[in-house]
């Protein structure tokens, strides 16, 4: 099941994680540290993002690593540009 971007970016943590991963690719205890929710939780709203093509995964050994996919954000970009046509 796909979620709407827009759903996924409606939720104040993931715009937090989304901010993260802007700066760099994080794995998700290191976007964990900075959020007041479990690690669960973070996995949870990672795959959200994930299934919304707002972010991808690669791994690496054992470790996950999550990254912007900045073509995800195309559909929002000419969504809100429209309003400055």
């Amino acid at each position: 099941m796909t979620m709407d971007a827009f759903q996924a970016i409606a939720d104040p943590n993931r715009r937090y994680l989304l901010e993260e991963l802007r700066r760099q690719p994080r794995t998700v205890n290191e976007l964990a540290e900075g959020l007041p929710i479990s690690r669960p939780a973070v996995s949870q709203h990672l795959k959200a993002l994930l299934e919304s093509n707002l972010v991808t995964v690669t791994n690496k050994g054992t470790r996950r690593i999550y990254t912007v996919r900045t073509d995800g954000f195309m559909r929002l970009n000419l969504w809100v540009e429209q309003f400055w046509s």
